[in-house]
């Protein structure tokens, strides 16, 4: 979720006073949809794996390209947090069997007491996943992020700045050489690109169809 939930980023204004939500309502395509929720109930989780469905492969088949682990952030009371972490130590205990071995899960939940730790993925969104996309097309996110690293760092430290105007400490944050390293084993566009991808070529076939009734009516 590049934007996340409004009364999560509530919370970090009331929380912090460093942020006026009401100037964010646009951000959404309908932000009345989180009227009446309980701020104190709304968490949010980040980084995500990366993961992916082959198309070759069945409907329930995911790959996962890069296991990092989801870092979620507390709820605002002790009991509730406290079913979060029921679940970090009941995954982290749980093993797959296979052929004959008992596997770690190779993601995990963390839970943090940060409210900004899951903001760690904004940089990494703005700086890798978003620059896939191309006028020309899409490119990998680990060309996107080392086809000019300079410029990369400069958009990621940008991003981080901003997470930290608003209150996060630095350590919330993913080091951009720690980032840049796991962003060399992406060899795949972002969903965001491909989702751009896929709206164009929506977009032109509509207008193929379109272009055909005219036809049709004009003759």
């Amino acid at each position: 979720m590049y934007m996340p939930p409004l009364p999560y980023l509530e919370r970090i204004g009331a929380l912090h006073g460093t942020l006026d939500t009401r100037a964010l309502v646009h951000g959404y395509t309908d932000a009345s949809v989180w009227q009446g929720f309980d701020l104190s109930l709304v968490t949010l989780a980040s980084p995500d794996p990366q993961a992916l469905r082959p198309a070759d492969r069945a409907k329930n088949v995911l790959q996962v390209g890069l296991p990092t682990n989801f870092k979620a952030a507390r709820f605002e009371s002790e009991e509730h947090t406290a079913l979060l972490r029921e679940l970090e130590a009941d995954i982290d205990a749980s093993r797959l069997a296979h052929d004959g071995r008992a596997l770690e899960m190779p993601v995990c939940l963390k839970v943090r007491e940060s409210l900004f730790v899951p903001l760690a993925k904004w940089p990494m969104l703005i700086a890798g996943n978003d620059r896939c996309i191309r006028q020309g097309g899409m490119i990998p996110i680990r060309d996107a992020v080392h086809g000019n690293l300079r410029e990369s760092r400069e958009v990621y430290d940008w991003v981080a700045g901003l997470c930290i105007r608003l209150g996060a400490d630095p350590t919330d944050l993913v080091p951009f050489e720690k980032y840049a390293a796991a962003a060399d084993s992406l060899g795949k566009p972002s969903s965001a690109a491909l989702a751009q991808t896929v709206a164009r070529v929506d977009a032109r076939l509509r207008a193929n169809r379109e272009e055909r009734v005219e036809e049709a009516v004009a003759a």
